[in-house]
């Protein structure tokens, strides 16, 4: 029965991340779509290939986070398979009223929802009974910036966009300063070209091995390195804006303007980029709590045998000695392979909402826009915080709004937003407490 509800549960976190992918496709493609520069079904195929690229650049930080949202030592299978029903059910009504909603804090708010019901109704131990089953917060670990838990990610349901919706406002200054034709534009942007040089070098990770055969070379490891991947990224979007700044102020508005329409095609990449590794990682997370909770259950197992591999292993510490997390390449490949079909179905409901009633959106919006949300994503990723691609891609966009004047952006829109973001964990979590009561009786 266990086997069999594993199984289910795994089932149903690639239907919640074919649904996340369409849910979201929005947030990779609705300003592309707005300004033209693409097509729609274009627009989709680019966000679908750049989704599923992610793989071969981000970790499972992410994954481990959502994978710990609740102690695994105290649940049981149906807590996860209740979250996983109320995640599914909440996204598709969230969709269907044409909502961005995050596809993440439901995911979330599931799975703590039903963990809570679950540890009042059949944990007795004091450590974990009640509330306390969930992991509300962390202290950081050696090594870490900053502490985890749902109260985090919590946090970072206003901080995700807020940090959007910075450095939006401020790249969008950059910019129109640049646009000047005097020498001090070009002077701010050659400093900031030089200070981002030295924290690129601080950052990316110059002391590798090769460990595999393909790459005895050590600078081949060095480039194809998954975290210095995503630096390279970020330096990528970063001195593109700095080169067209440098040059910004010879163009004509019309030249601008379709320099721009291309930098968009790179800035929106970079989004569904980072879209793809922060969302599909929560659905490995999910799996690897389930399996977690069955090998709680059924311990001499073994995972590894037969087609189905399923020898996952939660990162931990023992003794003071940290323990690597074991991730079977299948779950990861499937997991990105899914959330780039689910883009391919689009999600034309919220594209409009995304690419028209926030703001009016032109080439210079979407750039500024996709750019910032791109440069959150993969600053959270790294410090392994499950954000909400929604949240972030329409802060940037309320972000390069408010620069043009505060009434260009359509308050009344946004506060809806806002009210949708703001009761999203809560309605996940009480959702998915009675769906689990629900499955406790049949289960």
């Amino acid at each position: 029965m266990d086997f069999t509800l594993l199984l289910i549960i795994i089932f149903l976190a690639l239907v919640f991340d074919y649904i996340n992918g369409f849910h979201d496709a929005a947030n990779s493609i609705a300003t592309i779509v707005a300004t033209k520069v693409l097509t729609p079904f274009q627009a989709v195929l680019w966000a679908a290939l750049f989704n599923f690229l992610a793989y071969w650049v981000f970790g499972f930080g992410v994954a481990d986070t959502v994978a710990k949202t609740a102690h695994t030592s105290s649940i049981d299978l149906t807590v996860i398979l209740a979250g996983v029903i109320a995640a599914i059910i909440w996204n598709l009504i969230t969709w269907w009223k044409g909502i961005p909603s995050s596809s993440s804090h439901t995911l979330i708010g599931g799975f703590a929802g039903a963990a809570i019901a679950h540890g009042f109704r059949d944990v007795t131990d004091p450590e974990h009974a009640g509330f306390k089953i969930v992991n509300w917060l962390k202290d950081a670990k050696e090594g870490e910036l900053l502490p985890s838990g749902v109260v985090i990610v919590i946090l970072f349901i206003v901080f995700a966009p807020l940090l959007g919706m910075i450095i939006s406002y401020f790249i969008s200054l950059w910019l129109m300063y640049s646009s000047k034709k005097n020498v001090w534009p070009k002077v701010l942007t050659v400093v900031l070209m030089l200070l981002a040089l030295w924290f690129f070098v601080s950052v990316l990770k110059f002391d590798v091995e090769p460990k595999k055969a393909l790459f005895h070379n050590k600078f081949w490891y060095f480039i194809s390195e998954p975290s210095n991947i995503k630096w390279f990224l970020v330096a990528i979007i970063f001195y593109s804006l700095a080169i067209f700044n440098l040059v910004f102020s010879s163009f004509s508005t019309a030249k601008a303007e379709r320099v721009l329409k291309r930098m968009q095609l790179l800035s929106s990449a970079a989004f569904s980029l980072g879209h793809g590794g922060n969302d599909s990682q929560k659905v490995m997370g999910i799996i690897a709590a389930a399996v977690a909770v069955y090998i709680k259950s059924n311990p001499n197992i073994d995972m590894s045998a037969g087609w189905l591999d399923l020898n996952v292993v939660l990162p931990s510490e023992k003794d003071g000695v940290k323990i690597d997390g074991v991730m079977p390449e299948w779950i990861p490949l499937t997991c990105y392979t899914v959330i780039a079909l689910g883009t391919l179905s689009g999600g034309w409901k919220i594209v409009k909402t995304m690419g028209s009633k926030i703001t009016k959106v032109t080439a210079f919006e979407g750039v500024v826009a996709e750019s910032a949300g791109a440069l959150t994503l993969f600053s959270t990723e790294h410090f392994k915080i499950p954000v909400s691609t929604t949240h972030t891609i329409t802060g940037s966009i309320i972000g390069v709004g408010v620069t043009k004047r505060v009434s260009a952006v359509r308050w009344g829109v946004t506060v809806k937003l806002l009210w949708a973001w703001i009761l999203t964990i809560p309605v996940s979590a009480v959702l998915a407490a009675l769906v689990y009561y629900l499955l406790k009786i049949f289960i």
